[in-house]
């Protein structure tokens, strides 16, 4: 659950005050892991509300492209579905955000009506859709209020500074202590909690069944008793946008499937490094036979093993 917006990136080189093409795609942390899920064979959905417009109307249809059931997205009459720019086509290029006032800012807990969570395994949800407006901050809170049964729901922390101008990003580390699974940056922790480091990040949250750091290209640390670090595999990046939500992805899906820790780690990172190597926020699946055997490699198999456009090389 969370916004999704339209995206608009250069399609020619120059400042963004002299471009005159660009091409519109979409860009939204929780429908990212929505999309990808499917690749994964678990079946998704994707709730937000977006305008009774263009924008909107696209939105629905390529995010349903990928197999993610849209039908429990709200298409508010009254606001416009929002947007971002790029202001170059580089990865990791200055974002221009167009999102106050936003369909998906107009969310609170009267969405909740819509909903139908019987048979849901698991409830996603991100930071961002809390600092939108304070109705999506009393939506989250509904959800995070409601009996879960076996559901469990996922927190990933997605710190976006710019939505915190003037508000104590300290609300996130409220909310992350009422779900079953956190995952963070430990960049983002250092900031919410004053700590990146599994083992005091862990004491800071001891409530979570699961909490998840990652590390950046260094790799992620599971902590669910002792903690467990796996690398991340060698990847050729391409554009890095997306791959956190890749991570979560993969991640989730594995634990779904009752997969063992270091797989579960292993899952996400496999999942991120195929969208590394795109400019899309979801890669092209590997192999099965291919992912199997990096899930089941030993320590030194999978140091060695590099994705590139190619496929997996040795190094």
């Amino acid at each position: 659950m969370g916004e999704t917006m339209a995206l608009f990136v250069p399609a020619e080189p120059g400042p963004p005050d002299e471009v005159k093409r660009w091409v519109r795609t979409i860009g939204g942390a929780e429908s990212n892991v929505a999309c990808n899920l499917p690749t994964l064979g678990i079946r998704s959905g994707w709730v937000s509300a977006v305008g009774d417009d263009p924008f909107g109307r696209a939105m629905l249809r390529e995010v349903a492209s990928h197999g993610v059931d849209v039908s429990a997205c709200v298409v508010d009459p009254a606001r416009p579905t929002g947007l971002y720019v790029k202001e170059s086509g580089a990865g990791g290029s200055p974002v221009r955000y167009y999102r106050a006032g936003s369909a998906a800012s107009g969310m609170g807990p009267s969405l909740l009506d819509r909903l139908d969570l019987d048979g849901v395994r698991v409830l996603h949800l991100s930071g961002i859709t809390p600092a939108l407006s304070d109705s999506c901050l009393a939506l989250v809170r509904a959800l995070l209020e409601l009996p879960r049964g076996d559901r469990l729901i996922s927190f990933d922390v997605n710190l976006r500074p710019a939505l915190w101008t003037g508000r104590d990003p300290g609300l996130l580390a409220e909310l992350a202590a009422q779900a079953d699974i956190v995952l963070t940056g430990d960049d983002e922790a250092q900031r919410v909690w004053g700590t990146g480091d599994p083992a005091e990040l862990r004491a800071l949250l001891p409530q979570p069944r699961t909490l998840v750091v990652k590390h950046g290209e260094r790799g992620a640390t599971l902590v669910e008793g002792e903690p467990l670090f796996a690398p991340a595999l060698k990847v050729d990046v391409v554009e890095p946008v997306g791959a956190g939500d890749a991570f979560a992805a993969g991640f989730l899906a594995a634990t779904l499937r009752g997969a063992t820790p270091l797989e579960r780690l292993r899952q996400g990172h496999l999942q991120a490094a195929v969208t590394l190597l795109t400019h899309d926020d979801v890669g092209v699946p590997l192999p099965s036979a291919v992912v199997d055997t990096l899930l089941h490699a030993d320590p030194d198999e999978w140091r060695s093993a590099r994705l590139t456009g190619e496929g997996v090389v040795r190094t």
